[in-house]
């Protein structure tokens, strides 16, 4: 027997699914589940993960990174040199954070600051089960970045840092370090204000000289900025 939860966006639209079972599985069964498109979904999110959307309904907060996004975020998790050093801006409901632990793994040798602007937030994201090498910090991303050294991995997801004060997000990274940025197609939105933001978001990071940029039509817009080594 199984017990499925399902979680949708705002349009109705199934953003991710999971799937509990009350015995082992075998491995046709394993298989068969793996031949349905949103089965496969659910045994792509891992447990801490799912708990991470979970607390979404406790915090109210919906504006957690889709699936695709915090896969491809476990990935470059997963490439951290040795003694890696890992930024989130904006801990929200601490899905992405999830996927960055998800990515390391078992490594001890890498530091991993998620800074969030909600206390109460960042105290009841605290208090979940997070490797030591992880802290949670509270405060204005944007100001607490530019005292933190540099990084390897930054997921800027909050304004601060994201659009207002990027020029300190870039500069925090090491280089051959990697900024990455969701919620940049300006497609899913008719808000001018916000279409200006994105645009100036682009311009500041295909601009500049010392980065190597690319756009990928991913979920809800990725843009990937890699610092060149020279």
């Amino acid at each position: 027997m199984s017990s499925m939860n399902r979680t949708q966006t705002q349009s109705g639209t199934l953003s991710h699914l999971t799937l509990t079972f009350d015995r082992p599985m075998s491995e046709s069964e394993i298989e068969f589940l793996r031949s349905s498109t949103n089965a496969a979904m659910a045994l792509r999110i891992p447990s801490s993960v799912k708990a991470a959307y979970d607390r979404e309904k406790t915090l109210q907060f919906s504006q957690s990174s889709e699936p695709d996004v915090g896969r491809l975020l476990s990935v470059l998790s997963a490439m951290l040199p040795r003694e890696g050093r890992v930024l989130e801006l904006g801990t929200g409901a601490g899905v992405g954070l999830a996927w960055i632990v998800h990515g390391v793994a078992d490594r001890g040798d890498i530091r991993v600051i998620s800074i969030e602007r909600n206390p109460n937030n960042a105290a009841l994201i605290g208090a979940a089960d997070w490797p030591e090498w992880v802290s949670i910090m509270v405060g204005d991303g944007a100001e607490l970045m530019k005292t933190l050294g540099l990084f390897d991995l930054i997921f800027a997801d909050t304004p601060g840092g994201k659009v207002y004060g990027l020029e300190h997000t870039v500069a925090a990274l090491q280089p051959g370090g990697v900024l990455l940025l969701d919620d940049m197609d300006w497609d899913r939105s008719e808000d001018p204000e916000r279409i200006a933001r994105l645009a100036y978001v682009r311009n500041q990071l295909f601009g500049n000289s010392k980065l190597c940029c690319t756009e990928l039509a991913l979920s809800s817009g990725v843009i990937l900025a890699a610092r060149k080594r020279q």
